[in-house]
């Protein structure tokens, strides 16, 4: 950039007309913009045409919004607080009512003048009136002001930039000024040959259209430009590091399948399925191509992920290396170990299991196991990270839930390979993430999904309760106890009132203890707040079948595998969103008994709570929820992450809802990596200079540094 661009694009956005030191700290606040260059790029959310006039008389209480060109009869303050204007056209009257700036609002409102009301029409007591319309005097023969058609940009807002006297037309009038100011100064950021190829507007005529749009077809060249110009650059980031990984980075060759995989493989008791299979061919052909694997498995809560983790554990002993299988918590570890162990049984393959709670005498055990090789596949916690946690050859880590791991732990175990060729790697995940959100979080990932349950499943049948039915609820349970099997009881967990969960988990505890009472009936409790003793106490009572009902907080919601457990009940479901519901109700169906998920909720649900049971009602598969929460509650949540969830952020794509334009995007950044991987032909120039900027320093997601 030039001194002179850095001085426009880059001031400060008090020194705007109509903005100033005041208002400058409140846009910084509310909306971030703290540049000319920040407000040029916040652009509107929607659009509202004022194009056009609606007769008085076709007006309707339902209409979003509508512009009128009426003369005013008469103005009446009444009882002080409320100014009502009576506005008449050639087809009938109406009211408008104004309850601030009467005084301003009366004198504009000269008796007999004609103006322009734009609205949103209301009902009140039978009649439709709008409250606080826009004025504007009668437009000359002209027609509209210089900066463009009659298609007005609506601009997020708060209350505050609201009381700070930043309305709706203020927000217009800022960005006439800073278009004025910056944008001949805006350079060109998408090669000419992509603009063509592409057939995409230039960058000005978008953000001139973006703000003010001269009709619907500019508005929607300068949309698609804009959308398409973030995806892409998000996508070639992401794929430029898979590029330079893919060339600069040996992985270990595993030719062989080896024979511990053809023993376990013809050992298992049941078929695996296409997808488990087709997923393994991925794998396989991954581990022997001389690169590192670097791949995400998606799959359902019961899909079968375990079984393909072990699997291609086995690949790698049996080319002569380890594998780790790290899970976020000791009951998901404990219960991958004992399924495990089970597997390797025709192999001879030795495993272990290393935890936070491991033995002195066992943990020095498993170390001199890991350091001569005698131990093949380990699985654990976060202890497999730990310095003095050492791999004769370490060729194979696989992380389970990977999003619970910090950037730093996962680092560690990428660098325990001991012959500085780093290990494959594969991510396992339950959460169900949309391709197009995986496609943009894991952009240089490979990414596997398995997508059929395994035969034998039966659907769990999800239903909606309400507090009445409380009683009709606890006869169902007895019938279930009395046939033999065990029910979860689960209660939310939020984090801003711990104190208030735990009381109403305590009192459903509580309640349910005398519903269910001793001695034809055993109640366990599990949360956050026991130690790890009594935690793996109770749960083992109700794995172990001890116990007829388990209490729980969420904590339940990843790994604990009870296929005698065939009911779940999940106390004030609408405070859950869909994948955490989704994955509680995968914590039921896993034996061979028709199992039943009811989602309690209060009498009174908001509409969005509402949608979200009824879909849950509706289907059970977790891709297509996972889809509908992302265009409900954005991205930034679904993989139960605290952070905003995307590498960078977009200003106008939605990963959500542009999918089509985000499939597009990704094609054409591979096809134009693949003819300039490092982009560095004069041709690319100017992608180069735009992916040098801070924003697309993305931490690297693939690799579990």
């Amino acid at each position: 950039m030039s001194d002179g661009n850095r001085s426009a694009l880059e001031s400060e956005i008090q020194y705007l007309p109509g903005v100033g030191p005041r208002r400058a700290a409140l846009l910084k606040s509310e909306l971030g913009v703290g540049t000319f260059g920040d407000l040029l790029r916040l652009y509107p959310f929607r659009y509202v045409d004022r194009s056009s006039i609606t007769p008085i008389s076709e007006i309707r209480p339902d209409m979003a919004y509508v512009q009128i060109r009426a003369a005013v009869i008469r103005t009446e303050v009444i009882g002080g607080k409320r100014l009502s204007v009576t506005i008449a056209d050639r087809s009938g009257e109406m009211e408008a009512v104004f309850f601030k700036g009467i005084k301003w609002v009366s004198e504009k409102l000269k008796t007999g003048r004609e103006f322009i009301f734009f609205g949103k029409p209301t009902n009140f007591n039978g009649r439709i009136n709008i409250v606080h319309p826009d004025i504007d005097p009668v437009p000359d023969a002209q027609g509209m002001e210089q900066t463009g058609g009659s298609i007005n940009g609506v601009y997020s807002s708060t209350e505050k930039l609201r009381n700070g006297g930043i309305t709706a037309k203020v927000m217009n009038r800022l960005q006439e000024a800073v278009l004025r100011a910056a944008l001949p100064e805006v350079k060109e950021s998408l090669p000419e040959y992509i603009l063509k190829e592409k057939g995409l507007v230039a960058i000005r005529y978008a953000l001139k259209n973006i703000h003010f749009p001269d009709n619907m077809t500019a508005l929607e060249k300068a949309r698609y430009r804009l959308k398409f110009e973030e995806l892409f650059f998000l996508q070639l980031s992401l794929l430029k590091q898979k590029y330079i990984r893919r060339r600069g980075e040996n992985g270990i060759m595993m030719s062989r399948v080896g024979e511990a995989f053809n023993l376990c493989y013809r050992a298992l008791p049941f078929d695996l399925t296409g997808a488990q299979k087709r997923v393994i061919r991925e794998i396989r052909e991954d581990m022997r191509s001389g690169h590192q694997m670097n791949r995400l498995l998606q799959g359902d809560v019961g899909s079968g992920k375990t079984m393909v983790a072990v699997l291609s554990a086995l690949i790698a002993v049996g080319n002569g290396y380890q594998a780790c299988i790290m899970a976020p918590t000791e009951v998901l570890a404990q219960q991958h170990y004992r399924n495990i162990i089970k597997y390797l049984e025709p192999t001879g393959v030795k495993a272990a299991l290393l935890t936070g709670s491991s033995r002195t005498a066992e943990r020095r055990e498993i170390h001199s196991g890991l350091e001569d090789g005698s131990i093949g596949i380990i699985v654990g916690t976060h202890a497999l990270i730990e310095d003095d946690v050492r791999f004769r050859d370490l060729g194979l880590a696989v992380i389970d839930e990977q999003h619970r791991f910090g950037v730093e732990q996962r680092a560690k175990l990428w660098r325990k390979s001991s012959s500085g060729i780093p290990p494959h790697v594969l991510v396992m995940t339950a959460t169900p993430i949309p391709r197009t959100l995986a496609m943009t979080l894991y952009g240089d990932l490979d990414v596997s999904v398995i997508d059929e349950l395994p035969p034998g499943r039966k659907p769990v049948l999800t239903m909606h309760a309400t507090e009445g039915k409380r009683n009709a609820l606890y006869r169902f349970m007895k019938d279930q106890i009395a046939l033999g099997r065990q029910v979860f009881v689960v209660y939310p967990l939020i984090f801003e009132s711990e104190t208030l969960d735990y009381r109403n988990l305590e009192q459903g505890f509580d309640q349910i203890a005398r519903a269910f009472p001793l001695p034809d009936y055993k109640v366990a409790i599990v949360h956050g707040k026991q130690s790890n003793e009594e935690k793996r106490f109770n749960m083992d009572a109700f794995a172990a079948g001890r116990a007829n009902i388990l209490v729980a907080t969420s904590v339940i919601e990843v790994g604990v595998d009870v296929p005698n457990a065939s009911v779940m009940v999940i106390e004030s479901a609408e405070r859950f969103g869909l994948s955490q519901l989704h994955q509680l109700r995968g914590r039921v169906g896993r034996g061979s008994e028709r199992s039943y998920c009811i989602l309690m909720t209060g009498d009174k649900v908001s509409k969005e709570s509402r949608h979200r049971i009824e879909l849950m009602c509706s289907t059970e598969n977790g891709f297509e929820l996972a889809e509908e929460d992302m265009k409900m509650r954005g991205p930034g949540d679904l993989e139960g992450t605290q952070q905003s969830g995307l590498p960078i952020s977009l200003n106008i794509a939605s990963v959500a809802k542009d999918g089509i334009i985000l499939n597009d995007a990704r094609a054409y950044a591979e096809s134009v990596l693949e003819r300039d991987p490092g982009l560095t032909s004069s041709a690319n120039a100017l992608l180069r200079e735009e992916l040098r900027k801070e924003k697309y320093n993305i931490r690297d997601y693939s690799q579990i540094s």
